[in-house]
């Protein structure tokens, strides 16, 4: 299923305005050869697609690791496909024909597709969703962006990502916050065990579940729409670590059920190396005046805020830039965006 959803994405980026790199002939004949491989499969089961060697020839091919070492660690940063790597590669020297006006002007731009096609494949607005350079970044914008009053609880667990819990540690030790972690089993028999752990952890002071939809120690799926399907019945935002889910299996917002998530897309969508993905939901904006920008643009600021910070949603400027997050009018972030790294995969 996963396999569809790169290809799906590589169709619903390039539908809208016709990527540049696209035009390439060598890119465009990379991508039909792997189109033209994963029709000869289409009608095989899975156990019968895993044997078919011609098939995994032309995947194979199309990839230039080295054939010195086996690489068992895509969970970190996957390796990219030639023909990421090539159209990225043509973007880069693209940029560099008039930097400014090349970058702000024709390449920008094209970060609406890349949106368009992110929300097609999560299930989401496009609204809802902006471009980051990973997981860490994208969950540390709500971490230290959202609002918690001294003796508030985060609750979360043991396993949680490292740089996550590092964060929050940091918030706990500036702002009085509680940092309360949990234990699930390992493995777990079932999965209604990790749903009860995080139940029991609640208490009336959590304020933010953060869970990991997949454990990176252990590749543990959890049950992500029961525990928010719990928070949300006492009233406590979600935010989903989906660093190592997203586009490892099929799934969309509404199986999660969460409000806030955050992804790399250099890991299992293949895309070029620093480009992620956060999504908050619609009425968790801005404009809600529960997360604050690390980097805020000049804007009006809240009527029932006490401190000056923008109030614009999220979708007014869902570009990134290469040192921080933005948020404020689109024609401030055409001059700050960064877009070569937002390259389909």
């Amino acid at each position: 299923m996963h396999v569809r959803t790169r290809r799906d994405f590589v169709s619903l980026a390039g539908k809208s305005l016709g990527l540049a790199a696209l035009s390439s002939a060598t890119i465009g004949s990379l991508l039909r050869n792997v189109e033209a491989a994963s029709k000869t499969v289409a009608h095989l089961t899975p156990e019968e697609a895993a044997k078919d060697e011609d098939y995994w020839a032309t995947i194979q091919n199309s990839f230039s690791v080295t054939r010195g070492i086996i690489n068992l660690n895509n969970g970190g940063v996957s390796p990219s496909p030639r023909i990421v790597t090539e159209a990225l590669v043509r973007y880069i020297w693209e940029q560099e024909d008039a930097t400014a006006y090349t970058m702000w002007q024709i390449l920008e731009p094209q970060s609406e597709t890349i949106r368009t096609g992110l929300a097609e494949l999560f299930g989401c607005d496009r609204e809802e969703i902006a471009i980051t350079r990973n997981a860490s970044e994208s969950l540390e914008i709500l971490l230290m962006g959202m609002d918690f009053k001294q003796g508030d609880e985060i609750l979360t667990t043991t396993q949680d990502y490292p740089r996550m819990l590092t964060t929050l540690r940091q918030r706990e030790k500036r702002e009085n916050l509680k940092l309360k972690l949990i234990q699930i089993p390992i493995p777990a028999k079932n999965l209604n065990e990790i749903t009860a752990a995080f139940e029991k952890g609640i208490s009336d002071r959590t304020r933010l579940i953060l869970i990991s939809h997949m454990i990176n120690i252990t590749g543990q799926i959890t049950p992500v729409k029961a525990v928010c399907d719990v928070a949300r019945s006492r009233g406590i935002e979600t935010i989903v670590d989906g660093a190592h889910s997203f586009a490892q299996f099929y799934f969309k917002q509404s199986d999660l059920g969460c409000d806030y998530f955050g992804t790399s897309l250099h890991k299992w969508l293949y895309a070029p190396k620093g480009s992620g993905m956060l999504y908050v939901k619609r009425d968790k904006s801005a404009n809600s005046g529960r997360s604050w920008p690390r980097n805020p643009s000049r804007h009006r600021t809240s009527a029932n805020s006490k401190r000056s910070a923008p109030t614009r949603p999220l979708r007014s400027s869902p570009l990134v830039k290469r040192s921080s997050f933005t948020m404020g009018s689109e024609a401030n972030a055409r001059k700050r965006g960064y877009v070569t790294c937002l390259v389909i995969g």
